[in-house]
C-alpha cells in the first residue's frame, strides 16, 4: 500500500483482504427473535434465530469497496445467532459467500463460525424465561397430542414411557445453575478475490490461537493487520507465501493466458451431486433456467454454486446469483427471472413441504440427498456420453467414483448409522479416509449431537465419538494435507480444462459470425437494441445437426449475447479477459487442425492439455515466487490485547484501522504502477467520449435483456422491496418487447429486411426456439406476484379456474368473445360455417390430448395453439378480464395488475398476429384432428349436387386422409384423421353413374378444426365424360387463405406482412368455358420457364427442414407444369377441329405413335442410339399413364408426365424430340415456340439445372402410375 492511511484510490485491488469482520451477539442489545428469517415460537428457544450484529470491522471503509454492514452480517450469519449448551455439538463451521454488486462485480467473504461461552447473566436469565415460558405452553399440547414440537428425537425415543413429560423438560429446558450457555460468533475475511483455501487455513490458525491453552507468539492484532495491509494479491501466474498464526500459507493465481482463478474443490461438486447430474445442471445453468440449490449447509451451497458457474467459462452468468439466500430473502424465489440461488433447508423438511413460486422452469438440486428435478422439456448438453465419459477418466484418475459419493439409493439414516458404526468399531478412533469423506458431510448435523448427548445423558460412554477435525490436526496429518490440496488444484484445472475444451471445440467458428455493423463504440452503444451482433442463422446452418437442438437455445441466452457483446467491444476497448484467454485457445486449435471443416463434424475430440495445465499448478505450487512481509508486533497500548482462552479478544481499533506507516517494497512497487495507470486513464479521458455519458451507455448496453442483475441484501424496507418488484415488471415487460419484435423481424422475410431489421431467413428450429423462450416468459410472468402457488405451471392453474368459473356461467351465454368470424363466402353463397373463437375451446382441445401428461405440457400446447390461431393476445386479455380472479390469485405488486405494463405486454403480443406460425401443426405431428369440407360448384352452369358418388382424398405433409366418399346429396362433411400437417393437395373426384353426373366444381375448402387454418384449392374444371378433358377425377393444388383480420391487421402494422404471390384467377384449359383469357408472348412465357425453374433450384438450396412444398412449385399456379402448358399452348393450332376439342396430350399421343411406328419401320437409320431410348422411354411412360386405373383428363395426364419427367431428370432428352417429330408441323404454327430452334435449346438449358436435384413427389400426383 502507499504509506498513507489513506492509500491511493487505485492500490485498492492489490491487497489480499479488504475487511476483517467479527460479527455475534450485542451484549447491550440481548435477544432479539429475527422476525425475518422467519422461525416459528413452537421451536425450543435454544432452537429459535435471534440477531446478530456486526461487532467489529476493519478498516472502517475503503473506498472502492465500500462496507456493507447489512449484507455482510446477514450473509455472515444467514439464520442469525445459535445458542448451544454443554451437551451439544460445538464444532467450528466453515462457509463463504459471496456479494455481487449492481454492476455485476464480485467480493468474496470467508466466515468460520465457532461457539463462545455466554458471559453476560442478563442473556442467560432472558433464555432461562423463555424456557419457562415455552415449557408451560408445552405442557398442554403433549398432553393432547403425542407429536410434541419439542425434540423429536428425544420424543420418538421415550415415546413408549408414559410419564416422559418430566424427562422431555429435562432434556430439552436450560437451567442457569445446571448448564453452560453458549452462543455463535464468527469472523470473517472479505477479499476480492476467491483464495478460499488460503483464507480458510488463515482463519483455522486464528481459531486455534483463541482456544490453545497457550497464548498466540503475537497479538491476534498483528496477524490480522498483516492479512489487511501488508499481504499483496498475487501477480497472474505467480505464488505468494503468507504467514498465519502458527504456519506459513501459500496461494497461487492463474497466469494472464490460463483459466480465471478458482479456488472451490471440483471435487466435493462431483462428489456431491455425482457425474451425470452435474452436467444435467450444468446444461440447465447453460439455458438459463431458474437453478435452486437445496442443502443444509451453507458452505456445500457455496461450493456447488461457485463450482457450476466456473465449469461455463468463457461464458459468465448473467441473471440474479445469491448462493446463499438468507431466511429473510426468501421473497426473491418469486423473481420471475433467470437465477441461481442457494436454500438452506432446516432439518426434517421434506421437499414436498417447499412452496416454490414457479416450477415450469426450475431445475431443483437437492445436494443433500444427491437429488435433482429438472424442467419438462430442455436439449441435452452436445456429445453427452463421450463428454461425461472424458470427465470421469479425469475423475478415476484422483480416486473420485462418477456417481459421486452419495448414491440415491442410500437414505440419509442408512449413510449416518454406517458412519456411526464405523466410529464405533474403530478402536482408535480413526475413520478410513472414504469414510473422513461422509463424517465431513455429517460432521455438524444436530441429529447426531442429540443423539450424542442423550448418549451421555442416559449414561452410555461413547468416548470413540470424538474425532480430531480437520481443524484440529496432528502435525504428521501436515504432509498429506499439503498433497490432497496439491490433488485438489490438479483435479479443478483438469475438469476446467475438459469443460472449456468443449465450448472451444464448439465455437472454435464463432467470429465468422460476429456483425461488426457500427463504426465506432458511441454509435455501437446508442443503437444496440436495434442491432443484430451476431448471424444466428448462419451459424446454425454450419454445425452438425445433433448440436443443432442446444445450440439453438443457448444462442438465444443472456451470458451469450453478453460474450458476443464483449467480443465486438474489444475493437475499441481492452479484451475482456476470459474472451482474451477463450480467442488464445481458438488460436491454438487452429494452427493444430490447419482449416475448421474438421471442427464442424460431430466427432468429439478430447482435451489435450489436461497435463501442462496440471504441470503449471504443481510448479507454481512447489516454487513459491513471493513472499509477503511477516507479521509484527504493532504500536500497540499496554494491556490491550489481553488473552483469554475460548474467548476472541477485544481487538485494538485504532492499529487496526489504518495500513503500515512504513514503505515496503511492495507499497512502493504498487505506487509506480498506480502512477502509470493515473497517466492512462487520464489519456482516455481526453480521447474517449464523456465518461459519465460513455458509462451510462455502456451500462445501458450491457444491462439489456437483464432484467435485474443483483437484489440488494441489505436493505429490506418495503419500499425496497416494492422498488425491486417494479423492476421485475419493467425487466419483464421489455424483455416480452425484445422477444416479440424478434420473433416478427426472424419471420417477415425481406420486406422486413429491406426496412433494416436484419437478416431475412429463420429457420424452424430458430422458430422453435424463439417460441419456447416465449413460453417460458409467459410462464415467468404468470409466476409473479403468485398468492398461493397450485401446480408445476402458473399459467394453466390460472386457466383451470378461469374455465371453472366459466363453465359454471356457461348455460346463460356463449363466450364474450365468441364473434371472432371466420366466416368464408364464395360467389355461389355456399360456405364454411363460422368456427367460433373461444378460449375455453382452445382448452378443451388440449385437455383431449393424451400425448400431453404434465400441466407445463398442456400450458405450453395452449400457447402455441392461441399463437397458430392468432388469439394469444386476444386470450389472455380475456382470461385477465376476470379482475375477481386475477384479484385472488395475485399480489398487488405482480405483473399481471399492473395495468399500464400488462395493456403493452399485450399490444406486444398482438404484433405477433402479423405473421404466420404453423407452431401447434408441426408440433403435435401425432394428434387426431377433425377436418371439415365443403365442395364449391359453378351453379349458374351446372348442377349443384351430381347425381353419381362423389369422393375426396385430402393429403397433407404429414400423409393423406384415404379416399372417403361424400355423402349423396351433400357438398360438406366433417372426418377425422392424424394431424396431416399443412395441407398440400385434394383429390377430387366420382363415378360418372346417373343422370346428372356432370360437375363443374369452383373450388374445394378444407379446414383443421382445431386450428381454424382453411385452405382453399381452386379446379374451376368440369369432372364428366364427353366435357372439357374428359376427366373424372383431378388433383388440385391448395393454398392457405387469410382470415379478414389477418389482412386488416397487416394494413395497420408497421412491418408489413410477408409477401404472397397476387391472387391470379385461375388458369383454365383454352377451351374453357369462360372463353380464351389474353394469352401471353413469347418473352413472357420464356420468363415464366425460367422463374418456375429458379424457385425449384431456390428450394432445394434451404435447408431440409425449411424447405416448403415442392408440389406448388411444381402442380401450383405458377408452377412448372404451368409454365409448360405455356410453351405447348404457344403458336398451337385451332383448338377446335370439327367441334371436338384438341389437347396438348392428343399432340403427345401423336408423337408417341410416330415414335413407336418408325422404331418398327426401322427407316430413320440416322436416329442416334442415345435418341432411341429417350424414344422408348418417352413411350413407355406414356403408355403407363394412359394405362393407369384413374380417370384423369388429358390435362390431368399431362401434369403426370411433366411431374414423372422431372423427377427422373428425363424432360430436357424429352423436349427435342417433340421437337423434331413430324406431327409438329401438322399441329403447331410456324411461328410456335416449340419450332423455334434456339428457344428449344435455351429450354433445354434451363430444364438441366434441375438434373443435380434429388426429386421427391407427393404420392397423390402420381398414385396408379407404374413406370
Amino acid at each position: 500500500m502507499s504509506g498513507s492511511g489513506n492509500p491511493a484510490p487505485g492500490a485498492a485491488p492489490c491487497r489480499f483482504a479488504h475487511y476483517f469482520v467479527l460479527c455475534g451477539i450485542d451484549a447491550e442489545s440481548g435477544l432479539e427473535p429475527d422476525e425475518l428469517a422467519g422461525e416459528n415460537f413452537d421451536q425450543s428457544p435454544l432452537r429459535r434465530t435471534f440477531k446478530s450484529k456486526v461487532l467489529a470491522h476493519y478498516p472502517q471503509n475503503i473506498e472502492w469497496n465500500p462496507f456493507d454492514q447489512d449484507a455482510v452480517n446477514m450473509l455472515c450469519m444467514p439464520k442469525g445467532l445459535s445458542f448451544r449448551t454443554q451437551a451439544d455439538n460445538r464444532d467450528p463451521q466453515l462457509h463463504s459467500f459471496i456479494i455481487t454488486r449492481e454492476d455485476g462485480s464480485r467480493t468474496y467473504g470467508f466466515v468460520l463460525t465457532f461457539y463462545e461461552e455466554v458471559t453476560s447473566k442478563q442473556i442467560c436469565t432472558a433464555m432461562q424465561t423463555l424456557y419457562q415460558m415455552h415449557n408451560a405452553e408445552q405442557y398442554s399440547s403433549v398432553c393432547a397430542s403425542s407429536s410434541c414440537s419439542m425434540d423429536s428425537l428425544a420424543s420418538s425415543i421415550d415415546d413408549a414411557d408414559a410419564t416422559s413429560l418430566a424427562k422431555l423438560q429435562r432434556y430439552n429446558s436450560y437451567d442457569i445453575s445446571r448448564d453452560t450457555l453458549y452462543v455463535s460468533k464468527c469472523i470473517c475475511l472479505i477479499t476480492p478475490l476467491p483464495f478460499m483455501q488460503a483464507c480458510k487455513k488463515f482463519l483455522i490458525q486464528l481459531y486455534k490461537a483463541v482456544t490453545s491453552q497457550q497464548p498466540p507468539p503475537l497479538p491476534l492484532e498483528s496477524y490480522i493487520h498483516n492479512i489487511l495491509y501488508e499481504v499483496p494479491l498475487p501477480p497472474p501466474g505467480r505464488s505468494l507465501k503468507f504467514y498465519g498464526v502458527y504456519e506459513p500459507i501459500i496461494c497461487q493465481r492463474p497466469g494472464p493466458n490460463e483459466l480465471p482463478l478458482s479456488d472451490y474443490p471440483l471435487r466435493e461438486v462431483f462428489e456431491l451431486l455425482g457425474l451425470e447430474n452435474l452436467v444435467q445442471v450444468f446444461t440447465c445453468v447453460l439455458l438459463e433456467m431458474q437453478i435452486l440449490l437445496y442443502s443444509q449447509d451453507y458452505q456445500r451451497l457455496m461450493t456447488v454454486a461457485e463450482g457450476i458457474t466456473t465449469l461455463l467459462f468463457p461464458f459468465q452468468w448473467q441473471h440474479v446469483y445469491v448462493p446463499i439466500l438468507p431466511a429473510s430473502l426468501l421473497h426473491f424465489l418469486d423473481a420471475p427471472v433467470p437465477y441461481l440461488m442457494g436454500l438452506q433447508s432446516k432439518e426434517g423438511t421434506d421437499r414436498s413441504k417447499l412452496e416454490l413460486p414457479q416450477e415450469a422452469n426450475l431445475c431443483f438440486v437437492d445436494i443433500d440427498n444427491h437429488f435433482i428435478e429438472l424442467p419438462e422439456e430442455f436439449p441435452q448438453f452436445p456429445n453427452k456420453l463421450e463428454f461425461i465419459q472424458e470427465i470421469s477418466e479425469v475423475l478415476l484418475q484422483f480416486g473420485i467414483p462418477p456417481e459421486g459419493n452419495l448414491h440415491c439409493s442410500d437414505s440419509a439414516t442408512k449413510l449416518k448409522n454406517l458412519v456411526l458404526s464405523d466410529l464405533v468399531n474403530d478402536k482408535n478412533g480413526n475413520i478410513p479416509s472414504n469414510a473422513l469423506n461422509m463424517y465431513e458431510l455429517l460432521k455438524g448435523n444436530e441429529t447426531i449431537a442429540r443423539l450424542q448427548a442423550l448418549a451421555k445423558r442416559t449414561g452410555v460412554t461413547m468416548e470413540k465419538m470424538t474425532i480430531s477435525t480437520p481443524l484440529t490436526e496432528e502435525k504428521d496429518g501436515k504432509l498429506s494435507c499439503e498433497e490432497l490440496e496439491l490433488r485438489d488444484y490438479k483435479l479443478n484445472v483438469q475438469l476446467r480444462e475438459v469443460f472449456a475444451n468443449r465450448f472451444t471445440q464448439l465455437f472454435a467458428d464463432y467470429e465468422a459470425f460476429v456483425i461488426q455493423a457500427a463504426p465506432d463504440m458511441e454509435s455501437w452503444l446508442t443503437n444496440r437494441e436495434q442491432m443484430q451482433n451476431f448471424d444466428k442463422a448462419s451459424f446454425l446452418s454450419d454445425q452438425p445437426e445433433p448440436y443443432l437442438p442446444f445450440l439453438s437455445h443457448f444462442i438465444e441466452t443472456q451470458m451469450f449475447a453478453t460474450f458476443i457483446d464483449n467480443k465486438i467491444m474489444s475493437q475499441w476497448e481492452e479484451k475482456d479477459p476470459f474472451l482474451r484467454v477463450f480467442d488464445s485457445r481458438i488460436e491454438k486449435i487452429r494452427l493444430y487442425n490447419v482449416r475448421a471443416p474438421a471442427l464442424r463434424t460431430s466427432n468429439y475430440q478430447k482435451c489435450s492439455t489436461l497435463k501442462e495445465a496440471a504441470q503449471s499448478i504443481e510448479q507454481r505450487l512447489m516454487k513459491i515466487d513471493h513472499t509477503a512481509i511477516h507479521p509484527h508486533l504493532l504500536d500497540m497500548k499496554i494491556g490491550q490485547g489481553k488473552y483469554e482462552q475460548g474467548f476472541f479478544p477485544k481487538l485494538q481499533s485504532d492499529v487496526l484501522a489504518t495500513g503500515p506507516t512504513n514503505n515496503n517494497r511492495w507499497a512502493s512497487r504498487s505506487a509506480s504502477t498506480q502512477r502509470r495507470k493515473d497517466r492512462l486513464r487520464q489519456h482516455s479521458e481526453h480521447i474517449a467520449l464523456d465518461n459519465d455519458m460513455r458509462e451510462k451507455y455502456m451500462q445501458e448496453a450491457r444491462s439489456l435483456g437483464k432484467n435485474l442483475r443483483q437484489p440488494k441484501l441489505s436493505d429490506l424496507s418495503p419500499a425496497v422491496i416494492a422498488q425491486t418488484n417494479w423492476k421485475f415488471v419493467e425487466g419483464l415487460l421489455k424483455e416480452c418487447r425484445m422477444k416479440t419484435k424478434r420473433m416478427l423481424v426472424e419471420k417477415m422475410g425481406h420486406e422486413a429486411v429491406e426496412l433494416g431489421h436484419g437478416e431475412a431467413n429463420i429457420t424452424g428450429l430458430e422458430e422453435n426456439t424463439l417460441i419456447a423462450s416465449l413460453c417460458d416468459l409467459l410462464e415467468r410472468i404468470w409466476s409473479h406476484g403468485l398468492q398461493v402457488k397450485q401446480g408445476k405451471s402458473a399459467l394453466w392453474s390460472h386457466l383451470l379456474q378461469y374455465q371453472e368459473r366459466e363453465e359454471k356461467q356457461e348455460h346463460s351465454a356463449e363466450s364474450p368473445v365468441g364473434g371472432g368470424t371466420e366466416r368464408r363466402k364464395s360467389d355461389t353463397g355456399i360456405t364454411l360455417p363460422t368456427l367460433r373463437v373461444s378460449l375455453i375451446q382452445d382448452m378443451r382441445h388440449v385437455q383431449n390430448m393424451s400425448e400431453i401428461k404434465t400441466d407445463v405440457g398442456r400450458a405450453r400446447a395452449w400457447i402455441r395453439l392461441s399463437l397458430e390461431k392468432k388469439l394469444l393476445s386476444q386470450h389472455l386479455k380475456q382470461l385477465l378480464s376476470n379482475q375477481a380472479l386475477a384479484k385472488k390469485l395475485y399480489k398487488r405488486y405482480a405483473f399481471l395488475r399492473c395495468e399500464e405494463e400488462r395493456e403493452q405486454f399485450l399490444y406486444h403480443l398482438l404484433s405477433l398476429n402479423a405473421v404466420d406460425y404453423f407452431c401447434f401443426t408441426s408440433v403435435f405431428t401425432t394428434i387426431m384432428i377433425p377436418y371439415r369440407s365443403v365442395i364449391i360448384p359453378i351453379k349458374k352452369l351446372s348442377n349443384a349436387i351430381t347425381t353419381s358418388n362423389p369422393w375426396i382424398c385430402v393429403s397433407g405433409e404429414l400423409g393423406d386422409s384415404g379416399v372417403m366418399q361424400i355423402p349423396k346429396n351433400h357438398l360438406e362433411m366433417t372426418f377425422e384423421c392424424q394431424n396431416l400437417g399443412k395441407l398440400t393437395t385434394v383429390q377430387i373426384g366420382h363415378d360418372n353413374s346417373g343422370l346428372l353426373a356432370k360437375w363443374l366444381v369452383d373450388c374445394v375448402m378444407v379446414r383443421n378444426e382445431i386450428t381454424g387454418h382453411t385452405y382453399k384449392f381452386p379446379c374451376g374444371r368440369w369432372l364428366g365424360k364427353g366435357v372439357d378433358d374428359g376427366s373424372l377425377e383431378r388433383i388440385l393444388i391448395g393454398e392457405l387463405v387469410s382470415s379478414t383480420s389477418d389482412e386488416e391487421l397487416g394494413k395497420q402494422c408497421r412491418t408489413p406482412p410477408q409477401q404472397k404471390s397476387p391472387t391470379v384467377t385461375r388458369r383454365l384449359s383454352i377451351t374453357s368455358l369462360t372463353g380464351r383469357n389474353t394469352k401471353p408472348n413469347a418473352g413472357q412465357i420464356q420468363e415464366g420457364i425460367g422463374e418456375a425453374v429458379n424457385n425449384i433450384v431456390k428450394h432445394f438450396h434451404k435447408p431440409e427442414k425449411e424447405r416448403g412444398s415442392l408440389t406448388i412449385l411444381l402442380c401450383g399456379e405458377n408452377g412448372l407444369v404451368a409454365a409448360l402448358e405455356q410453351v405447348f399452348h404457344h403458336g398451337f393450332k385451332s383448338a377446335r377441329i370439327f367441334h371436338k376439342n384438341v389437347f396438348i396430350w392428343d399432340f403427345i399421343e401423336k408423337a408417341v405413335a410416330y415414335f413407336e411406328t418408325s422404331d418398327q419401320i426401322g427407316d430413320n437409320e440416322e436416329a442416334l442410339l442415345l435418341q432411341r431410348s429417350s424414344c422408348k422411354t418417352f413411350c413407355h411412360y406414356v403408355n403407363a399413364i394412359n394405362t393407369a386405373p384413374r380417370n384423369i383428363g388429358k390435362d390431368g395426364k399431362f401434369q403426370i408426365l411433366v411431374c414423372l419427367g422431372t423427377r427422373d431428370h428425363l424432360l430436357s432428352q424429352w423436349i427435342p424430340l417433340l421437337a423434331e417429330c413430324p406431327p409438329i408441323t401438322r399441329m403447331y404454327e410456324e411461328n410456335a415456340l416449340l419450332r423455334d430452334r434456339m428457344t428449344v435449346n435455351s429450354l433445354i438449358r434451363v430444364l438441366q439445372t434441375l438434373q443435380d436435384f434429388n426429386i421427391i413427389l407427393e404420392g397423390s400426383l402420381i398414385k396408379g402410375v407404374d413406370v
